[in-house]
């Protein structure tokens, strides 16, 4: 039996880079993998490749338009009639709204951000934590960064920062209330892994190579590790680690 067998998951951002490499893992593990997408439904379809048709359903949703995440939840949970484990993987991250940029640029960045990085996870926490605590209890899975503890070396993804803190203090506040009632909740923060955004923003910074000079290991997290890493949350067989930060960064942020 393999150590997901039976579990119905939701994984947010599933179309590319961390979001791909968890929904394929879980898949291989032996769960039903609900798998979100907002636009790229092909990205979704070759994450999904190797999972049997029976236990993948993609799902679109906008998370960037309010009630998105809610409608996301309702279909999701019609799929099987229940959800196991809700990974909180999508977000985005705009290079501008920085401290310098126009009121306009810094307040539609501000709220964009906040709509798809905190409000629309905080609205699956909700409605995962409800879910949970009638059926007894549930695990969640948040994908934050270690932006969230240590702040952005480029100052135009200022509200990227602050969007990856905030959920990261929601799902926390999740661990500490529902904890007696079951409900795990994890917080994974990676540094630089090895995705298109990462390598948008180390375009930002002089590059890849002089990213990669100030990493210990001297290489990007492969998307891989993030994936394995969840997948064993996903098991709850270790439920007192709820309401940890597990940092995945090469040793190049130690706490």
């Amino acid at each position: 039996m393999s150590d997901l067998e039976g579990k119905t998951i939701l994984v947010t951002g599933a179309s590319k880079g961390i979001g791909a490499a968890i929904a394929a893992a879980l898949g291989r593990d032996g769960a039903h993998v609900i798998a979100h997408y907002g636009s790229d439904a092909e990205g979704v379809r070759k994450a999904l490749a190797h999972v049997p048709a029976e236990r993948a359903k993609p799902l679109q949703a906008d998370l960037a338009v309010p009630g998105g995440a809610a409608r996301l939840w309702a279909e999701a949970l019609a799929w099987r009639g229940r959800i196991d484990v809700l990974v909180n993987n999508a977000a985005m991250m705009a290079f501008e709204g920085g401290i310098e940029d126009p009121d306009e640029v810094w307040d539609r960045v501000w709220a964009e951000t906040l709509q798809v990085n905190v409000k629309a996870p905080a609205d699956l926490l909700r409605a995962a934590v409800r879910h949970f605590r009638a059926a007894g209890g549930g695990i969640i899975v948040t994908v934050s960064s270690w932006n969230a503890q240590r702040g952005s070396t480029n100052p135009a993804t200022i509200a990227y920062a602050a969007s990856k803190a905030g959920i990261m203090a929601a799902t926390k506040t999740i661990a500490r209330a529902y904890a007696k009632e079951r409900i795990l909740a994890y917080i994974v923060a990676p540094g630089v892994v090895r995705t298109r955004l990462s390598e948008s923003f180390a375009a930002t910074q002089g590059g890849e190579a002089a990213v990669t000079a100030g990493l210990a290991m001297g290489e990007w997290v492969p998307p891989g590790d993030i994936a394995e890493l969840v997948a064993f949350l996903a098991t709850g067989r270790c439920r007192h680690l709820t309401g940890a930060t597990l940092d995945v960064n090469g040793a190049t942020y130690v706490r």
